[in-house]
């Protein structure tokens, strides 16, 4: 027989999705007052960091890189500076006390046993594939323990990368607010929602179709720009990550619409479609797409084509705000892949993409989204003048959040998008060059130990007293991946390019010097 306390007891599992909803809105609705109550040196005050990759990619990327993107939001740490905040930093596998240090390294004015004090490093001691959330929601009493080391609830939040329905669950457990988008908005995120934003907010984007599932409805959007003069389309999934999720098929040389063999000749380009993943097929990809549909739009060229974003969030209390501009570096096959960016984006069109990016922001605050977002766009230069075409909406932190915010918490400094520019409280103005992806096989012979001893003689360390430098993350790939990521802080653009080039030159010259044959003794 079951007593009355066993009957009223809430557990996770016995909440239906209806139940689930309830709850968390239950607890969203406390996040305005959480945001009043922070930086007021309250000992009571805590964040809960969960840096999970929860999407959904075509090819799943191996724990150990996993864990190293995880480790992208140690930057996070730099918010110990406040004296009385508390932060749980979770983490797939632990992370080694060296990156730690090197982190609290970078805080000036602070004790570090006194930031120690107030840190605590949680691992789930699990390395397999499945994102960080899965892991912690599959164990129950870690949960428990990491809901133990929150002071307080009430002056709680938790710091997602991502927010899915996990997530929220996550949440839920914990008993805390989420700083990030309603899962229930996901679909405002995805290529085919993003498009559908773009329309509501009057904003310019590439000519296509949307809610794409089949081989069918793919041809049948490729001919239909053909018609129109495309000369090259994109295919995109929906939930595609940092450009993985595309392909392009070319349209040049095709017989003209109406024509004998058209459909035919189309079907054939589609069929040869050119991925930017190539660890994948054609068949794999259209399957992706099957499951969760895409798009096909367009491929927007000009005289000259850059790809910028804009970053911005929508607060607890309802602000927009626009946070920054870069400009993305792009790579892989078809020069789609993200690499990494500049910032500020170029002030020719930073105006104009902001403009455009805050009509965007307005449609996502009226929809409900909350936290921070980007708007990826392509602009081209026809002859003299710059026209912006929004192409995507993360509704996430992505590849640009941390080398920003890195900047913005070192220096204190802000971006002022009225001209463009980002200033220390002193009014110097500061640029930044970031990667996630410094590659190369040789870099698999350094250790941190090398890394660290290569960035005190050389004297690439981030120094706050000229507050420009390199800070280095995702190190715990450099040993198994030979990856590496970083961001060059200058006082002006090409400053900030050059010191990135010198410790790129640095770092391949040491692990070339790292991997030269040992004398044998005599």
């Amino acid at each position: 027989m079951t007593s009355d306390t066993e009957q009223s007891v809430r557990v996770l599992g016995t909440l239906d999705e209806h139940a689930r909803e309830a709850e968390f809105d239950r607890l969203q609705a406390r996040l305005p007052d959480v945001w009043r109550g922070m930086r007021r040196d309250d000992p009571r005050e805590s964040v809960v960091v969960v840096p999970s990759m929860s999407v959904d990619r075509v090819v799943t990327n191996p724990g150990t890189l996993s864990q190293a993107l995880e480790e992208r939001f140690l930057f996070l740490l730099l918010l110990l500076r406040q004296p009385r905040l508390r932060m749980v930093y979770v983490t797939s596998q632990p992370i080694d006390p060296m990156v730690v240090e090197y982190y609290l390294s970078l805080l000036p004015g602070v004790i570090p046993s006194h930031v120690r004090s107030r840190l605590h490093l949680v691992s789930v001691g699990d390395g397999g594939p499945e994102s960080l959330t899965e892991k912690l929601l599959a164990r129950p009493r870690l949960l428990e323990q990491i809901r133990d080391l929150v002071p307080e609830p009430a002056l709680s939040h938790l710091i997602p990368y991502t927010t899915t329905m996990r997530e929220r669950d996550l949440a839920i457990v914990l008993g805390i607010p989420m700083y990030g988008a309603d899962p229930r908005l996901f679909e405002l995120g995805t290529k085919t929602g993003c498009r559908r934003v773009f329309a509501r907010a009057g904003v310019r984007h590439p000519a296509g179709h949307e809610d794409l599932h089949t081989r069918e409805d793919v041809l049948g959007a490729l001919l239909d720009l053909h018609r129109s003069g495309a000369g090259e389309a994109m295919v995109k999934l929906n939930e595609g990550v940092s450009g993985k999720g595309n392909a392009v098929v070319d349209l040049t040389g095709v017989p003209a619409p109406g024509a004998p063999g058209h459909t035919d000749a189309v079907r054939e380009r589609m069929e040869g479609m050119a991925l930017e993943d190539e660890r994948i097929d054609v068949d794999t990809f259209l399957g992706k797409l099957d499951q969760r549909g895409g798009i096909v739009e367009e491929r927007v060229t000009g005289d000259e084509m850059r790809s910028p974003s804009v970053q911005l969030w929508v607060t607890p209390l309802g602000a927009v705000e626009v946070l920054s501009t870069h400009d993305q570096l792009l790579g892989g096959p078809s020069g789609q892949t993200y690499l990494g960016c500049r910032f500020p984006a170029d002030p020719a069109y930073a105006a104009l993409i902001t403009a455009a990016a805050q009509q965007i922001g307005a449609v996502l605050a009226d929809e409900g989204v909350l936290g921070r977002f980007a708007v990826d766009f392509v602009t081209v230069r026809q002859g003299q003048e710059w026209e912006a075409h929004a192409i995507e909406v993360n509704i996430r932190k992505g590849g640009t959040t941390h080398p920003f915010l890195t900047l913005q918490f070192l220096t204190d400094g802000r971006y002022d998008p009225a001209d463009s520019t980002f200033r220390t409280p002193a009014g110097a103005e500061r640029h930044l060059v970031a990667t996630d992806h410094l590659e190369d096989p040789r870099l698999r012979g350094l250790r941190l130990t090398d890394l660290f001893d290569l960035v005190a003689r050389s004297r690439l360390h981030f120094d706050p007293s000229r507050q420009t430098g390199v800070v280095f993350h995702m190190m715990s790939a450099l040993t198994t991946h030979g990856r590496l990521g970083m961001t060059a802080i200058g006082t002006t653009a090409a400053g900030a390019q050059a010191l990135y080039e010198e410790a790129e030159r640095l770092l391949l010259e040491e692990a070339s010097n790292a991997l030269r044959d040992v004398t044998l003794p005599v």
